[in-house]
């Protein structure tokens, strides 16, 4: 029996050098989870050893555990790597086989999708006009097409007219500066996303605190007067009133422009409203403090970006921002329970239990760090202590097959 247990005792030992050289070699593996071989007794069952204290019978590997500790989150720079802070995994789709990962180095492939080294596609939520839509998961795509260029519906302008100035001698023209006291411009957008230079025009009239206000587009008139704006005797705007609110919104109700486009096309678009809530008449010179409007050209996708919240945040060439999707992540009742496939891939098994999906950050999930990616968790030093006592057990075991040798020699050679 002594060789039994010493051969046991060497093939646990080999399993175990194994494993720690795995985790050695592995030291540098992004998102690599170490694991640690756990060993068992073995007893062999015998009648005539009944009510006495039984021999074991060696060792035998009960198996190897992983290692789900996080390892440090290192800095790269690039907006595609991600690093878990905290629990849970990636869930990957390679055509319709799910696998989970904590490696979270992404690109983005041809066809659009967010994938990882080996063309596994992260998986999330979906986004409908930059509106997350909860439900089913499914592989994470960047949009390809241009973003669809927005009328100008609406815009804010908000001036300092100056109390002190004198009501013009001559009717309005936007030609003659004479005809004017003042002047501001915005950028407006019609519907194909062409941009247009809304010039507005401040008359002062002859009645107290009383201003006209006239437009142009590209340097045409629009036809009259856009609207009054009155102000009561401390220079506040009192009138006129487009919404009561609280808080009430001064300005024009409508402003109906015809956009000429380039091309021969012609967009109408009706600005509602033109709102000059703040602006003010006081004695100092005039002076513009906002200008917003809410339309935009068409733009490509230039870059994005993932928030701690899996929020993917997608920037285009026109200025604007738009929410592309949310990455999910998963946790099991039993992580250590996965069965690791290699190229720091899990896969769900009955030991691990059924992935639990969310959003970053909800539950026992942890949140997600753009430009950084987790390091293996492999303790260099306790993996070569580790590895001198695995040598030790080994050389151990060799001497006890040795020893029995010489027993059996022994006995082989009585005379």
């Amino acid at each position: 029996m002594g060789f039994q247990q010493g051969l046991s005792g060497l093939s646990a030992a080999a399993s175990g050098l194994d494993v720690i050289g795995n985790n050695i070699a592995n030291t540098a593996t992004v998102g690599f989870k170490s694991s640690t071989a756990q060993f068992a007794n073995v007893y062999t069952a015998s009648l005539s050893a009944a009510g006495s204290a039984p021999i074991g019978a060696g060792v035998q590997v009960a198996g190897v555990a992983a290692n789900f500790i996080q390892g440090n989150i290192s800095v790269t720079s690039n907006p595609l790597d991600v690093a878990i802070d905290g629990g849970g995994l990636f869930r990957l789709d390679t055509n319709g086989v799910v696998t989970y990962t904590r490696n979270g180095q992404f690109h983005v492939d041809n066809s659009g999708y967010l994938v990882n080294t080996a063309n596994a596609k992260v998986t999330g939520y979906s986004a409908v006009n930059g509106t997350v839509v909860p439900g089913a998961v499914a592989p994470l795509s960047m949009p390809t097409g241009d973003l669809t260029p927005a009328p100008t519906t609406k815009a804010g302008i908000v001036v300092n007219l100056d109390s002190r100035a004198v009501a013009p001698t001559v009717a309005w023209d936007p030609a003659v500066p004479e005809s004017y006291n003042s002047a501001t411009s915005i950028t407006v957008y019609d519907s194909l996303g062409n941009a247009h230079s809304l010039a507005t025009y401040y008359v002062k009239t002859a009645v107290a605190n009383v201003w006209d206000v006239h437009a142009a587009i590209d340097g045409t008139s629009v036809a009259g007067s856009i609207g009054t704006l009155t102000f009561d005797t401390s220079g506040a705007l009192i009138g006129p009133v487009v919404a009561a609110g609280p808080p009430a919104v001064l300005g024009f109700a409508s402003v109906p422009i015809t956009l000429p486009a380039p091309g021969g096309a012609v967009a109408t678009v009706t600005l509602a409203p033109v709102a000059y809530t703040g602006t003010t008449q006081f004695g100092n010179s005039f002076g513009v403090t906002a200008l917003t409007q809410d339309g935009y050209s068409s733009g490509k996708l230039s870059a994005f970006s993932i928030a701690d919240n899996g929020m993917m945040m997608g920037r285009y060439t026109n200025g604007q921002s738009r929410v592309l999707g949310q990455v999910a992540l998963a946790t099991f009742a039993n992580v250590e329970g996965l069965q690791p496939l290699g190229g720091n891939a899990f896969a769900m098994t009955s030991t691990s239990g059924q992935a639990l999906v969310g959003s970053p950050g909800s539950g026992n999930l942890g949140g997600l760090q753009s430009g950084a990616v987790e390091e293996s968790n492999v303790d260099l030093t306790r993996e070569l202590v580790g590895m001198i006592v695995a040598q030790r057990f080994y050389q151990a075991n060799a001497q006890t097959v040795k020893t029995q040798d010489q027993v059996l020699s022994t006995l082989v050679n009585l005379r």
